[in-house]
């Protein structure tokens, strides 16, 4: 048991319990329940056998290279698996028959991939390594999706009937996203420079920002609706710029105070961990507040203030889903509209692009926070 790794040793269980459950539903149609369908019930024993080679590799404790490679042969049986087993599932079932990956294929893909992410963890590459290994996931996922070796799953047949409005659901979701996290930033860095020179200021603005904080995301969006209702119909030329009760205003309007106590947090902190002796030598050496503050303190605190900015971009990537209630748009209209209709590929159109955006994005500003780090600067 010396050279097995306890987590290898996990997921090769819970991926052979996983391997036992259904891997595909085959339903009449896009909202009916389907029926499961085991892989040895499709036939796919080569996937089979890549699936079991892959998890036999993460059991090695010695050469985490071994356990990356594994969980990298997994993913790729996987989405093997997944278009061989579609198209052997839709034979002869019908014109309206879908197919949508089971309990089996989700169970199995986040196996691997934390196989894959436990084995970087052992690994310890850098920054540029990871932004690098990144891109390319990135790549090898567009080009599945472009190759169209996944076309007859059913997801596929959701956004090929909504590809215009899932082009336009997508800028909606990046416009409310990083958008309010660029106003956030603009008010935030000086509202937390402020802060950190004058201590009463800091104690009565960050337990409002808290307080902003802890207000439920449906309730902040209600709470929009009949303020900006007001604002619309009493302000002119309110409702030109597009200021209404509902739609686009008032969710990017809540997404900017929640993302306020991050900025303003942890610009505070990060000014607040540059060493007194540090500012003292700055300004034995005669550089102005301005100059300390461009050369020392943000240098210094860079790090800090990068975290807070990963914090509300992560997070309002997730709250844009909500915007999708008030008519924000965004991949919200997706996952509300397949819960009315309860189409459970619909709801997946908007979840799992947003779970990706997300991911991507948390990865890379991870990665920036490293190369923020002097000691990184330096070499």
């Amino acid at each position: 048991m010396r050279g097995i790794s306890p987590p290898g040793l996990l997921f090769a269980l819970t991926g052979a319990a996983a391997l036992a459950a259904p891997f595909l539903t085959l339903a009449a149609n896009r909202i009916v329940a389907g029926d499961g369908m085991r892989l040895w019930d499709l036939g796919l024993w080569l996937p089979f056998a890549g699936l079991c080679l892959g998890l036999l590799a993460g059991l090695s404790q010695r050469w985490p290279w071994v356990r990356l490679l594994g969980g990298a042969v997994g993913l790729s049986c996987l989405i093997w698996a997944l278009s061989q087993g579609a198209v052997s599932a839709l034979d002869g079932a019908g014109q309206y028959a879908r197919v949508s990956p089971a309990a089996g294929f989700w169970c199995l893909f986040a196996i691997y991939a934390l196989l894959m992410a436990d084995a970087l963890t052992q690994l310890r590459p850098g920054a540029v390594l990871r932004l690098g290994l990144l891109t390319l996931a990135v790549g090898v996922l567009a080009g599945i999706l472009w190759s169209g070796a996944l076309a007859d799953l059913s997801i596929s047949q959701e956004y090929m009937s909504r590809q215009r409005p899932f082009a336009t659901a997508f800028i909606r979701h990046v416009q409310l996203a990083f958008g309010s996290l660029a106003v956030a930033a603009l008010i935030g860095f000086p509202l937390g420079l402020w802060c950190h020179r004058r201590e009463a200021l800091r104690r009565a603005m960050l337990p409002v920002l808290s307080f902003l904080q802890t207000i439920p995301s449906l309730a902040m969006f209600g709470i929009m609706i009949p303020l900006l209702a007001w604002v619309a119909a009493s302000v002119p030329g309110a409702r030109e710029i597009g200021i209404a009760g509902i739609g686009f205003a008032p969710a990017f309007i809540a997404l900017i105070l929640y993302s306020l106590l991050p900025v303003v947090g942890n610009t505070v902190a990060g000014l607040d961990a540059v060493p007194p002796a540090t500012a003292q030598a700055a300004r034995g050496m005669g550089l102005s507040p301005l100059q300390r503050l461009w050369q020392v303190e943000i240098p210094l605190g860079l790090p800090v203030l990068l975290t807070g900015l990963r914090i509300v971009m992560v997070q309002n990537i997730g709250l844009a889903v909500i915007a999708g209630l008030i008519g924000g748009g965004g991949f919200g209209s997706f996952v509300f509209q397949g819960l009315n209709q309860t189409a459970t590929d619909l709801i997946l159109l908007g979840a799992l692009p947003t779970v990706a955006l997300a991911l991507v994005a948390a990865i890379a500003m991870d990665c920036l926070v490293d190369l923020s780090q002097p000691q990184q600067r330096s070499q």
